[in-house]
């Protein structure tokens, strides 16, 4: 990019982090649970890991996917809570709700991110600065002062993105076009999303092990580091030039579990995989798309995993038998969780069937089975086999999920009020 083009980066794109999310939910949810250390867990076990912690907990080191026992070492006061999927999206949609009163939603990237485009005078700093702080003050007022967000402000999506987490909690960074690339000098190099362990380790090896080294070699030399054009897409994002950062869609849908203690046998192994395929293939169904391959999983002290090909197959039936098939394989030690994996994803008009399964006419079976359930109610029909652990498995909410997915009517409906909000305990004080 020439030098004279810096005035073509305006404030463009305002990103908005909700902190702790899941831990401030619960936090707003239950005022008791307010200033102190709690971790959200998928099950109360010791075994299990940690998947979101209050600001309170993480001052002591707690960290998300570190296991409870450590938690509690580090924390012997932390208290437990467990995941409630319903809720958090819930909350989700009142902030959605609360926010596109103030600037309209560009795009939704999380449960707990959110975009928005900046505008005419809305790119101007003290304007932009303003929009944000209103975006604070309506989630405090409107919805619970236990819920606080990071703000970053600049001329690219990737860099608001980073701007987020260079202050938190309720932190608020803009980042213009002379800050840059020599702000970003303070962060490490996996702060910046796109950089995981792997990426970094590829950096180092061509010389590059810190931020000032990454901003200071040149596109070709970046080019050469990233292994690809992805490396000029980093040069132009560092200096705040677009560069379509957005994250792709995944290529696959997966469905994976902790075992709770009575679970973690061979039976129920079996079973707990047979439910997550069953839910899995009703997702595959929902979306009119048809798998390729299927992998199972069972993480423990002895992991094992397999990995078939499928004729294209979007019915549970036909999912079953190639699982049944492979789970004969099985060799693990001590599970604590199992998982399944549906990619080479196909669309309906990519999909020619089999002259040898008949698992089109399966896929209108399992179809039938959705529509019953949808109408009457989850479970309305089950397989037999499922019966012990039909209810187990709830949904959970990924990176880039903001939904959960319905196995029937009334599932995965929230129908609590917001018990924490601050509507709610001024109404609860007779206040207007």
């Amino acid at each position: 990019m020439p030098a004279d083009a810096k005035d073509t980066r305006p404030l463009r794109v305002l990103f908005l982090d909700l902190n702790s999310y899941f831990a401030s939910v619960e936090q707003a949810e239950r005022p008791e649970l307010r200033g102190k250390p709690i971790a959200v867990v998928p099950l109360m076990a010791d075994t299990t890991f940690v998947i979101a912690a209050s600001y309170e907990a993480k001052r002591f080191g707690v960290k998300t996917v570190m296991r409870v026992d450590e938690a509690k070492r580090l924390c012997p006061d932390i208290e437990l809570v467990q995941a409630r999927a319903p809720l958090y999206v819930h909350y989700h949609r009142w902030v959605i709700q609360v926010l596109e009163t103030i600037l309209p939603i560009d795009r939704v990237c999380s449960i707990d991110e959110m975009r928005f485009q900046l505008l005419g005078l809305e790119r101007q700093p003290a304007m932009a600065r303003e929009i944000a702080l209103r975006m604070k003050k309506a989630i405090y007022d409107q919805i619970s002062p236990a819920l606080t967000c990071s703000v970053g402000i600049a001329p690219n999506s990737f860099l608001a993105k980073v701007a987020t987490e260079m202050q938190k909690p309720d932190g608020l960074v803009l980042l213009q076009a002379s800050d840059l690339p020599n702000r970003l000098q303070t962060l490490r190099l996996t702060d910046f999303p796109g950089i995981n362990r792997r990426m970094e380790a590829r950096l180092k090896a061509h010389g590059i092990f810190t931020t000032t080294d990454l901003v200071n070699r040149s596109e070709r030399e970046l080019i050469v580091a990233f292994g690809g054009y992805h490396g000029g897409r980093w040069w132009s994002m560092l200096r705040g030039y677009d560069a379509g950062h957005d994250i792709e869609e995944g290529k696959t849908l997966s469905h994976s579990h902790v075992l709770p203690p009575n679970l973690r046998t061979d039976q129920g192994c079996r079973e707990v995989l047979l439910r997550l395929a069953h839910k899995a293939a009703a997702r595959l169904r929902s979306k009119g798309l048809w798998a390729t391959n299927l992998s199972v999983h069972v993480n423990g002290r002895k992991p094992w995993n397999a990995h078939c090909s499928l004729p294209p197959t979007q019915d549970s039936v036909t999912v079953t038998e190639r699982l049944l098939e492979m789970w004969e394989s099985r060799n693990y030690e001590s599970p604590l969780s199992v998982g399944v994996v549906f990619s080479g994803l196909l669309q309906p008009e990519q999909v020619t069937p089999s002259l040898f399964d008949d698992t089109v006419n399966r896929a209108k079976l399992s179809q039938a089975v959705d529509r019953m359930n949808q109408k009457f109610g989850k479970n309305t029909v089950f397989l037999a086999s499922l019966e012990k652990v039909k209810d187990k498995a709830d949904e959970k909410i990924a990176f880039n999920k903001t939904w959960l997915f319905s196995e029937g009517k009334g599932d995965n409906v929230w129908v609590d009020t917001f018990r924490g909000s601050r509507k709610v305990e001024k109404q609860r004080q007779g206040q207007p």
